[in-house]
């Protein structure tokens, strides 16, 4: 199967949301309660959210949808332009202007097969178009995978930051790429 990213549409939301409940717990660390990822999904990741982040213009989403059929979407992104709202994050960032790579989820069964590449790339793309000198994402301290793909992407640890998920706040490093 073959898969292209594209920029989402106000009519992807209730696919964002559904594929966000898939993908969220994967990069949840061992403690996290199944209650608390559900918290977590239902106020930050619901369709009703979605539909406000597509129609936010700091944000970009992009998804990855197959080109045979496009009836499912196998994994998204989401991009966040300007200055981030924790000063955590703020004073170990040394790149500005700076974009967040907020989300980067790719349906299990596709893990491997080249889709987070492309979602990768395109969200650089993107960083770059907003003429940002850096982009940056938090991503838990216990989620190896997930560090090791961002590593490969030239991403580095300039930091560490806390992340709410439910009633559970947990340790994420920052990670900061030149862009």
């Amino acid at each position: 199967m073959t898969v292209h990213v594209r920029l989402a549409r106000h009519d992807d939301a209730p696919a964002l949301a559904e594929l966000a409940a898939v993908t969220f717990p994967l990069a949840c660390p061992p403690g996290s309660t199944p209650e608390d990822q559900r918290a977590f999904v239902d106020t930050v990741l619901s369709q009703s959210a979605f539909e406000g982040y597509l129609a936010d213009g700091r944000r970009t989403v992009l998804v990855a949808e197959d080109d045979e059929d496009g009836t499912q979407l196998q994994g998204y992104a989401m991009l966040v332009a300007g200055m981030p709202a924790d000063p955590d994050v703020r004073s170990t960032l040394s790149l500005w202007p700076t974009v967040e790579l907020s989300k980067c989820y790719v349906r299990p069964q596709r893990h491997g097969a080249g889709v987070a590449d492309l979602l990768m790339d395109a969200s650089l793309e993107d960083a770059r178009g907003r003429r940002a000198l850096g982009c940056w994402l938090g991503v838990n301290q216990l989620n190896e995978r997930a560090q090791r793909f961002y590593h490969r992407h030239g991403f580095r640890r300039v930091g560490t930051k806390h992340f709410r998920v439910g009633s559970r706040i947990e340790d994420d490093y920052v990670l900061e790429r030149v862009l």
